[in-house]
């Protein structure tokens, strides 16, 4: 009887294997993918204390000790080691994140992920595999893009290390970055992608313009250059997202009886018009965003991007500034008691 009650199980195991073998392919990329980094990353005080570590390299990294302490001890961040390690990616991209839509409506596809939950987006380390996924999204119909991922976070998994091509950032820039990702390891909604990556690029902002201000002075150039490349960050993503409601209000206003064909002219026609309008706006660094874009490869993913890390910025802000009297550490400590991780 035993040794039918073990056969049943396994029978059901191989079942099961078989039936999820593509997500359990994928966890055994991602997993090797994230270990191949950990295990592959230098203590920091070993690249501080190598005689061949250049000047600029050690600088920043010297930064990356401050903001992170800064950010634990005036932010009440949680404390924790990530970042006390680095990755050299000699110049190379290291993960490819997969995000998909509607073709006619801003609703991201998901992907579901055991104990974690859902995520509009996937992420790769390797590139062939997110273009085949791209692809396989393509051919079922569905707007897909691929971007790089400049940082991400284990939220708590494993210790994250600095990936060298943070370094190039400038102080304001990789501050924000460090903030952001720490944010996540500190407090997390499941299943609240857009909450959890708006409220962390609210905080990683608000945290680097503090830390700027208390590091190198309120009249400092590294603050001035950051709140001048943020502004201009700025009113780049508010077109977009203005774009988004554009685009919504289009798609909302199709007749079920109008041809794909038909929709598809005037979807590509309204993108097309709000790529172009980017060169109307005044930058004060107009090359980093007129004529970057071309239309062709935008689609609604490009838009929900916008949305998923910026769109609640203004409710976040509202409230920072009247609720808690834009103290960055109140509410920081207002967040982490109602979603601890």
């Amino acid at each position: 009887m035993l040794k039918k009650g073990l056969f049943g199980l396994f029978i059901v195991f191989v079942v099961v294997a078989f039936w999820q073998r593509t997500l359990i392919y994928y966890g055994y990329v991602q997993a090797k993918g994230q270990l191949q980094i950990v295990w592959g990353a230098r203590p920091v005080q070993d690249y501080l204390d190598d005689v061949n570590t250049p000047d600029s390299i050690r600088q920043k990294l010297f930064l990356v000790n401050k903001i992170k302490k800064y950010a634990v001890d005036s932010l009440g961040i949680t404390p924790s080691n990530n970042y006390s390690s680095m990755y050299d990616q000699q110049g190379k991209p290291l993960m490819w994140v997969v995000t998909a839509s509607q073709p006619f409506a801003l609703e991201p596809h998901t992907w579901n992920f055991p104990i974690v939950g859902s995520f509009p987006y996937q992420g790769f380390f390797d590139s062939k595999m997110a273009v085949k996924e791209r692809d396989r999204l393509l051919s079922d119909g569905l707007d897909a893009g691929i971007r790089n991922a400049g940082g991400w976070s284990t939220l708590g998994w494993l210790e994250d290390p600095i990936l060298s091509e943070m370094l190039k950032r400038n102080e304001g820039q990789l501050a924000e970055l460090i903030i952001h990702e720490l944010t996540h390891f500190t407090l997390f909604v499941k299943d609240s992608v857009r909450f959890n990556e708006n409220l962390a690029s609210f905080v990683g902002k608000q945290g680097a313009i503090k830390f700027l201000k208390d590091e190198f002075g309120e009249e400092s150039s590294e603050l001035k250059t950051y709140l001048g490349s943020e502004n201009d960050y700025d009113l780049f993503v508010k077109h977009f997202i203005d774009g988004a409601k554009l685009l919504d209000g289009l798609y909302k206003s199709f007749d079920q009886s109008l041809p794909t064909s038909k929709k598809l002219i005037l979807k590509k026609t309204l993108i097309q018009d709000i790529v172009i309008n980017v060169d109307t706006i005044t930058f004060s660094q107009p090359e980093k965003y007129h004529h970057i874009l071309n239309s062709d490869e935008v689609n609604n993913t490009f838009f929900l991007s916008y949305i998923r890390y910026r769109s609640k910025q203004g409710v976040f802000l509202e409230e920072f500034l009247n609720i808690f009297g834009s103290d960055v550490t109140r509410y920081i400590a207002y967040y982490k008691s109602k979603y601890p991780v």
